[in-house]
């Protein structure tokens, strides 16, 4: 598709005290404001229908927290359709335990939250007194999903593939009655410009498959006792690395106070750290690297399965958890687990890198990988292809319907 037939239309969000037109995205949205973020994207309900009432769009694609997108679409005989960019296994977990009190247990063991795990996401799945004011046992996310699922048209879109979350995707389907149609991995081309050359030659002068990237996504960010067990425990696991280091918006924190006292010095040249930004798709396409410190991010797992790097798992919040035990049953990966705190120890980071990247049960990781890498380059465009087609006979049958009357 030409460029010029995208048009990109602007949403404007109201002015609250607490939400600053730099909050007015996730990105960089500090956790307790995510609730503001969603009242604001509410109080914006007459600007969207003057869009779609202006636009008069085919169709409507939509997220999983704005329910009165297909309600409005309805009254309108607009067919809209949810997309949920979240992984499928960790829906369909999330899914089973908001559906009100589940008459059987969620049917893949292998996929489940540890007791820190839950507590730190217990906000998921128990309503505050907030939430209980509607008096329906649901939290307002469980709600707007509900919502969002039931007023999808006939299909919902999640990005993902059958040849790795197949069962989930068709579990999902069971759980609303309504077809899931996998869209794919959507990882775009790995970036081909020059900047970053630095980090290249770098990474040029390492051995094959000698190398971790660390990296975790950019919403998200360790605390300082956090980033000083990972820093610890990539010393001690003698292995390469590459470790891009980011801090909260706002936050002006150098590398030297961030990061253990001589840290820096002591790593010489086996390790490099890059404050900010760092082209990750063409680091993880880097015949050097040979494994992925990641948080388990949906779009970090895609992209590392997209290049056939194994992961190393170090999971912090939200479906962070559930894509670890994914990635650990699908054997392309290991997780760095948490002491029963929660908390992350430098032991256990050595230990899994260095069975990642340096030990031969690596070898095993980075074959199962390579194969969903083999498999996403087989696969094309087809899941694109096959989700433009679904889109069409959806609009055409709204379409006939209208014809009727």
């Amino acid at each position: 598709m030409d460029s010029i037939s995208i048009k990109i239309v602007e949403i404007h969000l109201p002015n609250l005290p607490d939400l600053p037109p730099h909050y007015h995205t996730t990105n960089g949205l500090p956790p307790h404001l995510m609730s503001t973020l969603k009242n604001a994207m509410d109080i914006a309900k007459p600007s969207f229908s003057n869009i779609i009432n202006t636009l008069k769009p085919d169709l409507i694609m939509y997220d999983f927290l704005h329910p009165w997108v297909p309600t409005m679409s309805a009254t309108l005989n607009i067919p809209c359709v949810l997309f949920l960019t979240p992984g499928a296994a960790a829906c369909s977990y999330l899914f089973h335990i908001g559906r009100k009190k589940p008459v059987f247990e969620y049917p893949f063991p292998a996929i489940y939250l540890r007791d820190h795990e839950y507590n730190r996401n217990r906000h998921m799945f128990e309503p505050t007194e907030e939430d209980d004011e509607v008096g329906d046992g649901f939290t307002d996310t469980q709600r707007r999903v509900n919502a969002c699922m039931d007023g999808s048209s006939e299909i919902i879109l999640i990005k993902s593939f059958r040849e790795l979350e197949g069962k989930y995707i068709n579990y999902l389907s069971t759980l609303s009655y309504k077809r899931y149609v996998p869209v794919g991995p959507l990882v775009r081309a790995p970036e081909t410009e020059n900047d970053h050359s630095d980090i290249m030659d770098w990474l040029n002068m390492k051995e094959r498959c000698s190398t971790v990237f660390a990296s975790f996504g950019s919403e998200y960010f360790l605390s300082k006792d956090e980033m000083e067990e990972l820093a610890l425990g990539l010393e001690l696991s003698k292995v390469n690395f590459l470790w891009v280091v980011r801090f909260p918006g706002g936050q002006k924190i150098s590398l030297e106070e961030a990061l253990p006292k001589k840290f820096l010095q002591t790593i010489g040249k086996r390790g490099k750290i890059v404050e900010g930004w760092a082209p990750q798709l063409r680091i993880l396409g880097h015949s050097s690297i040979g494994g992925f410190v990641s948080h388990c991010g949906w779009s970090s797992v895609m992209e590392g399965l997209k290049l056939g790097v194994p992961i190393i798992a170090m999971p912090m919040h939200l479906d962070q958890p559930l894509n670890a035990k994914l990635i650990v049953d699908a054997g392309v990966g290991e997780e760095a687990v948490r002491d029963k705190y929660g908390n992350i120890d430098r032991h256990e980071v050595a230990k899994v890198i260095r069975k990642v990247v340096a030990e031969k049960s690596g070898q095993r990781l980075r074959k199962k990988a390579r194969e969903y890498s083999e498999i996403l380059k087989s696969n094309g465009e087809k899941e694109i292809g096959e989700v433009v087609q679904e889109l069409i006979n959806l609009c055409r049958i709204t379409r006939s319907v209208e014809m009727l009357y």
